[in-house]
């Protein structure tokens, strides 16, 4: 199973090359339109800037992506962003560069540096957060077989994150969606047997994950 991997919160970084300013910012982002509302964020922060750079990667496995130079030398910064955002697989990602021209002109080769070297630096300033699509379930069953459900659930990858004790045991329960398979024949076979109800389910993708998920 290959994971890809975003920020969980807003990043920003600042650095300062041969008298030029770049500014990069990663942002979070679901669609294509996200992506490019917080491009267009950006850009009006900094109305005076020489330019407002972006690349973007959207969908599970990063099949949308799209660049702009924004009026630097064709390749020179867009697609840098791009490979750096590609290079740490990542994916629901948009990032940002503004430059405010410091007078020295940088070249090609230095246009390319500058603007990968920005992302890079902002990815590195906090870890990145997996992917993960979990699938939720909620399931009801009497006290006599609370127990040894729990345990079972466990042993086939699943996490317990709740469990309410009231007239009946209520369990909620999330799994990574491919390991899945196991634990829902298990649920259903105990549903038909009359053992426990399977009350809800749900579908999700998150960054919200404990420092294990983390990539570094």
């Amino acid at each position: 199973m290959k994971y890809y991997y975003s920020v969980a919160k807003d990043i920003k970084k600042e650095l300062k090359i041969k008298r030029s300013t770049f500014i990069a910012y990663l942002h979070y982002v679901k669609t294509m339109q996200e992506a490019k509302e917080f491009i267009s964020q950006v850009a009006a922060e900094h109305k005076t800037a020489n330019h407002n750079c972006w690349a973007y990667i959207v969908g599970e496995k990063g099949e949308t992506f799209h660049s702009s130079d924004a009026g630097e030398p064709s390749g020179t910064a867009g697609q840098p962003m791009l490979n750096a955002l590609k290079k740490h697989e990542m994916t629901n990602i948009v990032a940002v560069v503004t430059r405010y021209f410091g007078g020295v002109k940088l070249g090609i080769r230095g246009l390319i540096e500058a603007y990968g070297k920005t992302v890079e630096a902002a990815i590195e300033l906090s870890p990145l957060k997996k992917l993960v699509k979990l699938i939720s379930y909620k399931i009801s069953c009497g006290y006599n077989i609370a127990e040894q459900l729990k345990y079972k659930i466990e042993k086939l990858s699943a996490e317990i994150v709740n469990v309410d004790y009231v007239a009946d045991v209520t369990i909620s329960i999330t799994i990574e969606e491919h390991l899945k398979d196991d634990l829902e024949k298990y649920l259903i076979e105990l549903e038909k047997a009359g053992k426990l109800k399977i009350i809800a389910t749900n579908k999700k993708i998150t960054t919200e994950n404990t420092e294990n998920t983390e990539k570094n």
